[in-house]
């Protein structure tokens, strides 16, 4: 019996969001829509336990991170987490912080590229979400916003303060986090938040299209390419060409590089099995 944990990700049925598997990419779907699909204490937890057991799920190869009803993610509850909050003791007030964050560890820890399709509302920890996942897709209805200033909190949120200015630019990411304010599908194509915007009808099948070309590529190849995007924020650029020559080298030992090479001589398509 093998020592290693492995899970069908088909099999998974969470409580807190909606889950589905096809072709190899797994659809996340936050899915209140009455209240444009805020989290709760119990999403967090779970989303957080989903992302870290995605490293077992060997049917999983991309994920898609969405909500239902026109709307992406509305942030925290303010009934269910905001108004809980203000009752809470210190220790409580840091564990639940310290969920939070970890949701966002999991994200980029977990090897499969997470791609995002944001429709309408996408505001505070909702933009997180979208911050975090690889790519994003969105709609020209899109309105996301950091809105921690509004409630007299700074925007140090889940990563916030690394992330975005990765993504937008440092000047960018300190007016959007100082601010609070809202910006739409077009700013958020200039500034390089979005990868696309898609009709609404479309942003679904548009987004798990990309997905779908992820989870039947060199999957292998582009979990270490994830992995080294995060690892190489902190390091000076000897240390990323030493790292990167280590990656490759390993890279180079699969058999989808055996297999897209002997495609290139017989004048064929390559068909990677992510191995």
């Amino acid at each position: 019996m093998s020592v290693f944990k492995r899970i069908k990700g088909a099999d998974f049925k969470p409580k807190h969001f909606l889950w589905s598997v096809k072709d190899k990419v797994a659809t996340v779907t936050i899915n209140r829509p009455e209240r444009k699909n805020p989290l709760s204490f119990q999403s967090y937890g779970e989303l957080r336990d989903t992302f870290r057991e995605l490293q077992y799920a060997t049917d999983v190869k991309a994920v898609v991170l969405t909500g239902a009803g026109g709307n992406f993610c509305s942030g925290g509850d303010v009934r269910e987490i905001i108004a809980p909050l203000l009752e809470m003791k210190v220790d409580e007030i840091i564990e639940f912080n310290r969920m939070a964050g970890d949701l966002v560890k999991a994200m980029r820890h977990c090897p499969q590229p997470i791609v995002a399709a944001v429709d309408g509302v996408c505001a505070g920890a909702g933009a997180i979400l979208a911050m975090a996942s690889d790519l994003r897709y969105g709609t020209p209805r899109a309105k996301i916003g950091f809105l921690f200033a509004r409630v007299g909190l700074p925007g140090c949120d889940m990563g916030a303060c690394n992330l975005l200015p990765r993504i937008v630019g440092a000047g960018r990411a300190a007016e959007l986090l100082y601010r609070g304010r809202n910006f739409g599908a077009d700013e958020a194509m200039a500034n390089g938040f979005f990868n696309g915007v898609f009709d609404p009808d479309a942003l679904l099948a548009e987004a798990t299209a990309v997905a779908s070309e992820l989870a039947n590529g060199p999957s292998f190849a582009h979990a270490i390419t994830k992995r080294m995007i995060h690892k190489e924020w902190d390091m000076n650029i000897d240390e990323a060409v030493d790292s990167e020559g280590q990656a490759m080298a390993l890279a180079m030992f699969s058999q989808d590089y055996r297999r897209a090479y002997e495609a290139f001589i017989s004048k064929q398509k390559p068909r990677f099995d992510g191995n």
